[in-house]
């Protein structure tokens, strides 16, 4: 048996699972020599979430990262996470944005390509396997590890037979949420060992608390590869320890060969770089054994606590963690990974906001329905697929066969602009953010999300008033818990509140008016509340509302259009995924208080429909 060989996810995985993504590539930077000596097989440092993250919070070129990543890792294998057929984004992308998208990231300095489809559909992973491999780079064909009447060893098995017909230079086990028990790991990694005739990597969260057992286990039935990641943003949520894994196989027949006590110098270096993010640490990030039933996968936890916190619903995360499951259930029991964890999990938490199950669905589980992801494990619930695309025909092909060349588009529609090949496929994974940085950027005008100190947190508190506190209007008490300020401007300074759990902006002016609006069928005035956003809250059947804050995709009706009760009349974008909002009520859109690229929330009237 020869070594065992490691790959790091300090870079990539790790501060995804720990600090939902945040780590700043100048903090990546400096220890990137003493990683590159190490001597591991490779280090994860692009794809998955942290395309996404450096375009819409850090206001980071991914692509620059990556390049700056690999002059500062000259010796090492870079190792990237990518979605098949859904590359970094959301969707299916035509064959050619695939065929794109690989080469740019392989010119970028990307060695070792970890390939996998959120719905286990080998189809979807096709394209992408055979352009790592006519550039001639290492492709994973990588299976989604999860659980359910009808994923079982044989059908793992099967998929890992496949992806070595397709090509694959090696199977990954992609245990996303943790969930795979060591004697599981064993059986599974011996089964697959037997059928094919490649190296075998597994890659496990530490969520469940069982990872690094289910690792040796997996390691002493043929496994040759495994992934973990530096202490510093280890264990809980993200993954087994590389210290500690090291430190477990030497002596062994199994020694990585690599030096603990400088693993220890970066482990030093990063448990202080993580201080800084101190305002994206969750308590969801942890060990919690309830991702057994839940499969919350670790990448999603911190993102997915972060979310309910900037909306002022953490005290959901439990409820939203008991619907995930059974929305899992009704999808016919996809794997719980990007983008379908999403998927899943943006449902549940519209069925725990809303108070109703399914009485919004989102753009996305509409398109899941209609086959648009790949084809489902097995049977999804016919009543809410019903609800959701009612008589609709489902495809049966590979989603992609149906796309047309989408390059030509995209370059076209990014004209003025891009300025690279890579400014185009940033655009391409996601338009709307996308354009906006790539206009930021040319004007020079990016400026990332701020990290907070505790300093001046505690400072704040303690010269100035309470952040919390209640205002008793008229006989009504509010509960104001004060979030965060912005900066003063030459007559006006943005504060962020809750009031009863609700977001708001607060805008504190030197002198202002109440504002009204109005108009009844009486011809008289009639005062309605107006939101800090300057909409009119609210105030009739009529007015739309959204669910979850989140920014306007899309407004589908004019004043004067006709509409009917349930007819889409907005797209909005919340928690990443799309959602159509429907119209409240039959009748006259009367007013549109929104525009494409606008931040919502839901105390506000967006649409106002006039009641037949």
């Amino acid at each position: 048996m020869s070594k065992i060989h490691i790959t790091e996810l300090v870079l990539r995985d790790g501060h995804q699972s720990m600090i939902a993504t945040r780590m700043r590539t100048e903090d990546m930077l400096p220890i990137c020599k003493k990683m590159d000596a190490i001597g591991f097989w490779s280090i994860e440092a692009w794809g998955g979430a942290t395309f996404d993250a450096c375009v819409r919070f850090l206001k980071e070129d991914p692509w620059e990262r990556l390049a700056k990543l690999r002059r500062a890792l000259p010796n090492s294998q870079i190792n990237m996470l990518l979605r098949g057929q859904n590359l970094l984004g959301y969707r299916h992308y035509s064959d050619d944005v695939v065929q794109a998208f690989v080469k740019q990231a392989v010119n970028g300095g990307v060695d070792v390509f970890r390939i996998f489809d959120a719905m286990n559909d080998i189809r979807n992973m096709r394209e992408a396997i055979l352009a790592v491999k006519k550039l001639k780079k290492h492709a994973i064909g990588t299976i989604s590890y999860t659980t359910s009447p009808v994923h079982d060893i044989a059908y793992f098995v099967s998929m890992a037979k496949e992806l070595e017909e397709m090509g694959a230079d090696s199977i990954g086990i992609k245990d996303m949420a943790g969930i795979l028990t060591p004697t599981i790991a064993g059986d599974l990694v011996k089964a697959i060992n037997a059928a094919v005739k490649l190296p075998i990597h597994v890659h496990s969260h530490a969520t469940s608390g069982f990872a690094n057992i289910a690792l040796m286990k997996a390691i002493e039935n043929g496994a040759s590869i495994i992934d973990t990641c530096n202490s510093s943003f280890g264990e809980g949520a993200s993954h087994p320890s590389t210290e500690s894994m090291v430190a477990a196989l030497k002596g062994t027949q199994y020694d990585t060969g690599l030096d603990l006590v400088k693993l220890q110098e970066i482990t030093a270096y990063f448990r202080e770089i993580r201080k800084k993010y101190w305002q994206y640490e969750s308590d969801f990030t942890g060990v919690d054994t309830r991702v057994l039933i839940n499969q919350v996968p670790g990448g999603m936890i911190s993102n997915l606590s972060n979310q309910l916190k900037d909306q002022n619903a953490i005290d959901k995360m439990d409820a939203v963690l008991a619907e995930i499951p059974r929305v899992r259930e009704d999808l016919g029991f996809p794997p719980l990974v990007t983008p379908t964890s999403q998927i899943v999990g943006t449902q549940a938490v519209l069925n725990v906001m809303t108070g109703e199950r399914y009485k919004s669905i989102t753009n996305e589980v509409k398109n899941y329905f209609l086959g648009q992801y790949g084809q489902s494990p097995s049977a999804v619930n016919e009543k809410v697929k019903k609800l959701a695309i009612g008589d609709a025909g489902v495809i049966t092909c590979r989603p992609a066969d149906l796309l047309d060349p989408e390059m030509p588009r995209l370059i076209s529609e990014t004209e003025r602009i891009a300025q690279s090949d890579e400014d185009v496929l940033t655009y391409a994974m996601f338009p709307d953010i996308g354009q906006t940085f790539l206009q930021e950027r040319n004007a020079g005008s990016l400026k990332p999300e701020p990290l907070l100190t505790k300093e001046s947190v505690n400072t704040a508190a303690a010269r100035y008033a309470p952040n919390e506190f209640n205002v008793t209007l008229h006989g009504e008490t509010f509960h104001i818990v004060l979030t965060g300020s912005g900066h003063a401007g030459e007559d006006k300074r943005p504060f962020y509140v809750s009031v009863n759990g609700i977001s708001e902006e607060v805008v504190i002016e030197t002198l202002s008016e109440m504002e009204v609006s109005g108009g009844n069928k009486g011809g008289g005035k009639k005062k309605v509340a107006i939101a800090s956003s300057g909409r009119p809250r609210p105030h009739h059947a009529g007015c739309v509302t959204t669910a979850m804050p989140g920014t306007i995709v899309a407004v589908k009706v004019k004043v004067g259009d006709k509409v009917t009760a349930g007819d889409g009349v907005l797209v909005i974008e919340a928690m990443k995924m799309e959602n159509e909002i429907q119209a409240s009520k039959t009748g006259t859109v009367v007013a549109i208080h929104v525009a494409k690229g606008d931040a919502v929330t839901p105390d506000e009237s967006l649409i106002e429909i006039q009641p037949d």
